[in-house]
């Protein structure tokens, strides 16, 4: 028994420019034939990363500490403590770099510029056949150090080189996941900015969108409604990234502004730090990791990056975080009672001690911990479940990670163990909802998560025996 298949899974809304609005999937998208196999879902792997390290001490209070903050995903997340990145020192460069470096190659750097080798996601993407329009390194995020590529790219290829350029503002990767008008720029001016806000890219593909929504497409009731609430998503998103009107009354609306985090040099005036508002990182962070998720749902991005803060970060953040059950005030500069790099929130990690209270280390970590488990949750959404019926946060290799087990540089065996990683299930081959203390080698988790996929290339010096890292897997 078969039924005819009405759309291919790779069905577009295509307009003006380089416009090209993938639909999210849909019934009519399912196999042809109902009697076959459900298809595997597409491998997919990306890398997540946050700054400045997670100690060691703090990681062993499990969903008592600050990992409280992931608790929202915790049955879907095998939590690893006990990695040992040790062999990604580099003497001489930095231990922020090192430690960033070396997430998701479990390598030292090769210089200032270059890793030292590929990353777990671009290991996996050689490994796959991609479709036409499939990214197969989407990079972006929220970071402000930049002295070094490695503090804020985390996919790197076999030679060492970037995977990509991340995007950091919102308009950017929209306008990269969904397209841009012709001869359309990233607004500045004010005038530029109310005639981008007049434009959307939806406005290209009315008669494609008319034509699904009408009886001729033979699409179903839902499946209509389903493609009008994405389109709706779409459009919401453009207004973020292109900023927001405010209503004022029965006047016209504001002219919509630029992203007001920094970016570029501006983020990074002689590393000596920025101040920077809660909402200005969680409204631009939200953004980006929406804009992702889409990319990921509507089977446009499998591999790739993001980056919530750089590799010793600094910032002076300031203002109320709230957020689940996890609830604070942030006032780095008044609480350091000073300014420059000496008043950044990095400090605290310096600080770090064992016997100490660690309030704000640990206020900014649950932060992190938390808005990254924001975008998970996003994965997460039943409603973009996979043909298998898992989600695709269930069915993705997702791994999170951080530069360093410690903030303290005067013992590099020290700053570089026990750093924190915690793994999505990859459809049922690892164990979610657990802990496991692993006392391994970077290399050798990274090298199980591979031969777990079937992959025979493997990281590290060629000729290293693997030794499994048996415990995390089902």
């Amino acid at each position: 028994m078969t039924r005819r298949k009405i759309l291919d899974r790779r069905t577009f809304l295509r307009g003006a420019g380089t416009v090209a609005i993938a639909l999210p999937f849909l019934d009519a998208m399912r196999a042809s034939n109902v009697l076959a196999a459900t298809p595997a879902p597409p491998l997919r792997a990306f890398n997540l990363f946050f700054g400045l390290g997670f100690p060691t001490p703090l990681q062993s209070e499990g969903y008592s500490g600050p990992m409280r903050a992931l608790s929202s995903v915790k049955d879907k997340l095998l939590i690893v403590r006990g990695v040992d990145q040790v062999r990604c020192d580099e003497n001489g460069i930095n231990a922020h770099f090192d430690g960033a470096a070396g997430a998701f190659t479990a390598e030292a750097p090769n210089g200032e510029a270059l890793s030292g080798g590929p990353s777990l996601d671009q290991v996996l993407r050689g490994a796959s056949q991609l479709p036409p329009g499939v990214s197969g390194a989407l990079l972006a995020g929220t970071y402000f150090r930049r002295s070094r590529p490695a503090r804020y790219i985390h996919s790197w290829k076999t030679d060492g080189s970037p995977a990509d350029l991340p995007e950091e503002s919102p308009a950017g990767l929209f306008s990269k996941v969904f397209g841009s008008l012709p001869g359309e720029t990233t607004p500045s001016t004010e005038d530029a900015r109310k005639a981008r806000y007049r434009k959307s890219v939806l406005d290209s593909v009315i008669s494609q969108y008319q034509h699904y929504q009408s009886d001729a497409s033979n699409l179903s009731k839902a499946s209509r409604a389903r493609i009008a609430d994405h389109l709706d998503r779409v459009r919401n998103l453009e207004q973020k990234a292109f900023g927001t009107p405010v209503n004022n009354g029965c006047k016209a609306p504001t002219a919509p502004g630029n992203s007001t985090g920094p970016h570029g040099g501006a983020s990074d005036p002689d590393g000596q730090g920025i101040d920077l508002s809660v909402d200005q990182l969680i409204t631009e962070w939200r953004t980006l990791s929406e804009i992702y998720a889409v990319a990921i749902q509507c089977d446009l991005a499998r591999f790739g990056g993001l980056t919530f803060q750089a590799a010793g970060e600094r910032i002076r953040l300031k203002g109320s975080y709230q957020s689940g059950n996890i609830n604070h005030s942030f006032d780095d500069k008044g609480r350091r009672n000073t300014g420059g790099d000496i008043g950044c929130s990095h400090e605290w990690w310096h600080e770090f001690g064992e016997s100490k209270a660690n309030n704000d280390l640990r206020a900014h970590l649950e932060l992190m911990l938390s808005e990254l488990a924001g975008f998970l949750k996003l994965l997460d959404d039943p409603a973009h479940a996979d043909e298998n019926g898992k989600t695709i946060l269930e069915n993705s290799l997702i791994t999170i990670s951080t530069e360093s087990g410690d903030g303290r540089h005067s013992d590099t065996k020290r700053e570089l163990s026990g750093v924190f990683h915690a793994i999505s299930g990859a459809n049922d081959r690892f164990k979610t909802g657990s802990i496991v203390d692993a006392g391994a080698e970077g290399l050798d988790l990274y090298n199980t998560l591979l031969e777990a996929h079937g992959v025979s290339q493997r990281l590290g010096p060629s000729g290293r025996a693997l030794q499994r890292v048996d415990a995390i897997l089902l």
